[in-house]
């Protein structure tokens, strides 16, 4: 009577077999946790991009044609590190500008952050009218 059951040869194809499945759904699951964790960083960033292009665009005082730079506060276990710089300039202005004409002023924003040892930036534009006061004409224009 012959006995039932499997050969070496078919438990080796077996395990080679299942073994590659197994490095497969484990590299599979490594790629997955890597972009969850670089899209976590840039959403991050992407809120504090955003949150700093609102305040810098409500604030009157700020200062026309020169560069500001800072950085963000990390908050305590998040392990974010970056910072932004800011540009305020002209965009339109009209041919006759007095005192008192409103101006579209163009407030541009570089917002950086560290991910991976490697510095990331995003670059976002904002507007904003203003009046002519102080304003000397932007480049290219009378």
């Amino acid at each position: 009577m012959r006995e039932r059951g499997f050969t070496l040869l078919e438990m080796l194809v077996a395990t080679v077999i299942m073994g590659v499945a197994v490095v497969g759904l484990l590299s599979a699951i490594s790629a997955s946790l890597h972009n969850a964790s670089r899209l976590t960083d840039y959403d991050r960033a992407a809120l504090a991009a955003k949150r700093k292009m609102d305040e810098l665009l409500l604030d009157s005082r700020l200062p026309r044609l020169s560069v500001l730079e800072g950085r963000f506060d990390a908050e305590p276990g998040s392990g974010f590190e970056g910072g932004w710089k800011a540009r305020l300039s002209p965009y339109e202005m009209p041919p006759a500008t007095g005192p008192n004409t409103l101006v579209l002023e163009r407030l541009e924003l570089e917002v950086w952050w560290m991910s991976g040892g490697r510095r990331r930036t995003i670059a976002l534009e904002g507007f904003r009218s203003s009046t002519a006061a102080g304003l000397a004409p932007a480049e290219g224009q009378p």
